[in-house]
C-alpha cells in the first residue's frame, strides 16, 4: 500500500518537478568576451555562436536552446573556464590560454613560434597533439566543440613591432606567460590582461602595444588608440587557439542524439571559423590604413627570430613544467 501511495502521488506531481535541475532548463548558456551582433553581422566568434545556436536548435527540433551572451556580460572573462568545469556554466568561446594559470597544459594554445600556419594549426585536430589535447581537457571537464585558430599581430601607440629589438623598453600586452616570456628577453615590460581590456590601456598610455587577433583589433576598434600595426596576413610567430567549448557535466547529462548533434554542429563551423579568420587578417590592415596607421608585414626570416627566441625561452619553461606538457611540446613539434 505504502508503494502504491507513493507511486500516485509521484504521478500527481507536475513533471517538471520530478526531473532533475539541469533536465528543467530550456536554454543553455554561451558565454564569451567579444563585442555582440548578429548571426550574419559583427565580430566573427559572435557570429559563429549564433550560427551554431540556431543550427543546434533547429537539428533537435527545440529540444537544445541557447542564451547568448557577449562582451562577458554573464560573468568576468577570466572565471568562464573554471565555471565551466564546476557546471555552473554551460559553454564558452575564450582562448584557451587563459586557463593557462589554472591547468599549465592549456598554454600551448598560445605558445609563440610552434604554430606558424592555419594548414598546420587545423591540423592538429587529427593529429596525436590534438588528440592528447583533447584528453587533457576532458580530464578536466572540459568538451572541446569547435576547432577555432587565429593569427596575431602587434598593434603599438608609436613605430611598429616588427624585429625582436623594435619591442625593447615598451610595455606590451603579450597575452599569455609564454608570449610574456618572448618580450622580456626582446627587452619589453610586460602587461597581463584580456583583450577586451587593451583599448583602455592603450588610450590612457598604461600600454605601449599589444598583441592580439586580427579579429579584435577590429571589433575593439583598436585603430583609434594605435599609429601602427604589424599583421599577420603573410605569417605570424604566433596563433592563438580560441575553442567553443561546453561543461562535461552539463554534455553528460545530454542525450547521445543530442550530444552527437552539438559536435557535428561544433565541427560544421570550423570552415567558417577559418574562413572568417583568414578574411580577417586582410581586412584588419585595410582598417588600419585607413585609419592612418602604418601597416607592415612580417617576413619569413623575422618569423624565425621570434620563434628562435621562443624555443630556448618558453618552449624550453613549458617543457620543463610538467609530464603531461613536455608530452604536448614534443607531440605540437612534430606538426612543424
Amino acid at each position: 500500500m505504502k508503494k502504491r501511495s507513493l507511486l500516485q502521488a509521484l504521478a500527481a506531481l507536475p513533471l517538471a518537478a520530478a526531473l532533475p535541475s539541469w533536465a528543467q532548463s530550456t536554454a543553455l548558456k554561451i558565454s564569451h568576451q567579444f563585442p555582440g551582433g548578429t548571426a550574419t553581422e559583427g565580430d566573427f566568434r559572435d557570429r559563429l555562436v549564433r550560427r551554431f545556436a540556431a543550427e543546434v536548435e533547429k537539428r533537435s527540433k527545440g529540444a537544445l536552446k541557447f542564451e547568448i551572451y557577449p562582451g562577458s556580460s554573464l560573468m568576468k572573462t577570466m572565471a568562464q573556464f573554471s565555471s565551466m568545469r564546476k557546471g555552473a556554466l554551460d559553454m564558452a568561446l575564450i582562448p584557451l590560454s587563459y586557463a593557462g594559470g589554472e591547468i599549465p597544459e592549456l598554454n600551448i594554445g598560445l605558445m609563440p613560434g610552434l604554430v606558424v600556419s592555419y594548414e598546420q594549426a587545423t591540423s592538429w585536430k587529427t593529429k596525436p597533439v590534438g588528440a592528447e589535447l583533447n584528453r587533457v581537457l576532458l580530464d578536466k571537464g572540459i568538451v572541446l566543440i569547435s576547432w577555432i585558430w587565429q593569427a596575431g599581430g602587434v598593434a603599438s601607440r608609436g613605430k611598429p613591432i616588427v624585429e625582436p629589438e623594435d619591442a625593447k623598453g615598451l610595455k606590451i600586452r603579450g597575452g599569455s606567460r609564454e608570449m610574456d616570456m618572448i618580450l622580456k628577453d626582446a627587452g619589453a615590460a610586460v602587461v597581463t590582461l584580456p583583450s577586451n581590456e587593451i583599448y583602455a590601456a592603450m588610450q590612457t598610455g598604461a600600454m605601449d602595444a599589444a598583441m592580439t587577433s586580427s579579429t579584435s583589433f577590429i571589433s575593439f576598434r583598436l585603430e583609434e588608440v594605435a599609429k601602427a600595426l604589424t599583421t599577420g596576413r603573410t605569417g605570424a610567430y604566433w596563433f592563438m587557439f580560441e575553442p567553443l567549448m561546453m561543461s562535461k557535466a552539463v554534455f553528460d547529462k545530454l542525450s547521445k542524439d543530442q550530444q552527437a548533434t552539438l559536435m557535428a554542429v561544433g565541427a560544421e563551423m570550423e570552415k567558417f571559423a577559418l574562413e572568417s579568420a583568414k578574411k580577417d587578417d586582410v581586412e584588419v590592415a585595410a582598417v588600419y590604413q585607413k585609419a592612418g596607421a602604418k601597416v607592415v608585414d612580417l617576413s619569413g626570416a623575422t618569423i624565425k627570430k621570434w620563434q628562435d627566441i621562443a624555443r630556448k625561452t618558453a618552449w624550453k619553461d613549458y617543457g620543463a613544467k610538467n609530464e603531461g606538457c613536455a608530452k604536448l611540446l614534443a607531440l605540437a613539434e612534430q606538426t612543424l
